[in-house]
C-alpha cells in the first residue's frame, strides 16, 4: 500500500475555483474522510487523485510516484462510485472479474481472486446472478468486490452509501470499516454525512468552498473545532450559536445577553482579556445543555419550550429565549412539555467562543 500526498493542489473550471491550495498527507493504511456540504470540492479532489480530473496546479503523489500526468488506469487505484456502475448484462462474477480480464490475467488467478473477494464480502452465492436480481446492499458489495480484486494501493470511495436506506447504511459502514482493517489499505472516502465521517474516519478533512477548514481525528474536530463552520458541521444535532458580550464583574467575566448572563470558568476567562466589552459568538452543543431545577444568576438560561422531539434513546427540546432559539438534548424519559417555562444550565467548561469577524475559535 502507499501514502497519498497532495501538495498545493488547485482545480479551476474557467473562473470557478473548485479546489484551492489543497495540502494533505494521507498515511499508508490510513482511512481519511473528506466531508463538507455540496459544492465544497471534496468529490473533485477525489477525482483528481483518481485521474478522472486533471489538476490546474500543484502535485499529487502516490508513494514516491508523481502521478499528475499518469493515466487513471496506471495509478493502481480502485474507485467505488455512488451509483455502483455495474454492467447490467454481466453476472456478478464477470462484473468483479472485468478489470482482471482487461489486464489479461490468467483464468485461474481471476477465479481465485474473485472468489476470495466474494468470500470476504459474503456474496459467493450471488456470483451467477445479474445486477437486476440484487438488492441495493448486494449491488454495493459487488462494486466493492470489483475494487478488491484489483488489489490496489489506494481505495477511493465517492459517497458509496448514499443510495442505501438508513438501516443498511449503518450496517454497511460498519462492514466497510472492518473491511479496511482486514485489507490494511490506504482509503480516501468522500461523504456529505458528518455521522459517516465521525464513525469511519481515522482522520477527517472538513472542506468548504474548495478550502480545507480543519484536519483531525473525529474527537479533535468535535472537542476543538478551529472555527464556527467546523463547530456547526460536526456533531448531531448541530451546535447552538448566539451572540453575547464579554463583561467583567469584579474578578469574574460573564457572557451577557439581553435576558441572562453566564459566568465563564476562570481558565477560559484568562485568555479573553482582549475581548472584554466586545461581542463574541457563543457555541454550545445540545448535549451540553441540562435542565435546571430553578433559575441561577450566572449559571442558567431562561427559555420557553417550543417543541419536544423524542427520538428513542434521546429527546431533543427546542426552546426560545427572548432573542434566539436553542436545542437541548435532555435524555429519554423527560417530563418536559411544549410551552412550559424552563431553565437550562450549560456545561461551561464545554462552551466554545468564536471571533464575530473571522469566526475563528478563540476559546
Amino acid at each position: 500500500m502507499a501514502e497519498v500526498r497532495l501538495e498545493n493542489v488547485c482545480k479551476r473550471f474557467d473562473d470557478v475555483v473548485a479546489v484551492d491550495n489543497f495540502n494533505l498527507s494521507i498515511r499508508d493504511k490510513e482511512f481519511v474522510v473528506l466531508v463538507g456540504p455540496s459544492g465544497c470540492g471534496k468529490t473533485t479532489t477525489l477525482r483528481m487523485i483518481a485521474g478522472l480530473e486533471s489538476i490546474t496546479s500543484g502535485n499529487i503523489f502516490i508513494g514516491d510516484r508523481l502521478i499528475n500526468n499518469l493515466p487513471a488506469k496506471d495509478r493502481n487505484i480502485a474507485m467505488v462510485f455512488q451509483n455502483y456502475a455495474l454492467y447490467p448484462h454481466m453476472t456478478v462474477f464477470d462484473n468483479m472479474a472485468f478489470s482482471l480480464v482487461m489486464r489479461k490475467r490468467p483464468k485461474d488467478e481471476i477465479k481465485a481472486r474473485v472468489e476470495e473477494a466474494a468470500d470476504i464480502l459474503g456474496i459467493r452465492h450471488l456470483l451467477s446472478r445479474k445486477p437486476k436480481q440484487l438488492s441495493g446492499g448486494q449491488r454495493q458489495r459487488v462494486a466493492l468486490g470489483r475494487a478488491i480484486v484489483r488489489r490496489p494501493e489506494v481505495f477511493l470511495f465517492d459517497e458509496p452509501l448514499s443510495n442505501l436506506d438508513a438501516k443498511l447504511r449503518v450496517q454497511t459502514r460498519v462492514e466497510l470499516k472492518k473491511l479496511h482493517e482486514r485489507l490494511a489499505t490506504t482509503a480516501v472516502y468522500v461523504t456529505h454525512d458528518q455521522v459517516e465521517a465521525m464513525t469511519m474516519g481515522d482522520r477527517i478533512v472538513v472542506m468548504r468552498d474548495g478550502l480545507i477548514q480543519q484536519v483531525g481525528t473525529p474527537m479533535e474536530l468535535y472537542y476543538h473545532p478551529s472555527n464556527k463552520f467546523v463547530a456547526g458541521f460536526i456533531g448531531s444535532p448541530a451546535m447552538n450559536f448566539f451572540n453575547a458580550t464579554l463583561k467583567s464583574g469584579g474578578d469574574e467575566i460573564f457572557l451577557e445577553t439581553e435576558d441572562f448572563r453566564l459566568r465563564l470558568p476562570d481558565q477560559k476567562a484568562a485568555a479573553l482579556n482582549q475581548y472584554e466589552g466586545r461581542e463574541v459568538i457563543v457555541g454550545i452543543r445540545p448535549e451540553d445543555l441540562r435542565p435546571a431545577a430553578q433559575a441561577a444568576d450566572g449559571r442558567t438560561i431562561p427559555a420557553v419550550v417550543e417543541f419536544v422531539e423524542p427520538v428513542g434513546s434521546e429527546t431533543y427540546v427546542d426552546v426560545k429565549t427572548k432573542a434566539f432559539g436553542l436545542v437541548a438534548a435532555v435524555g429519554r424519559g423527560t417530563t418536559i412539555q411544549a410551552h412550559q417555562n424552563i431553565h437550562l444550565e450549560p456545561l461551561m467548561d464545554s462552551i466554545h467562543l468564536f471571533d464575530p469577524t473571522t469566526e475563528e475559535a478563540i476559546s
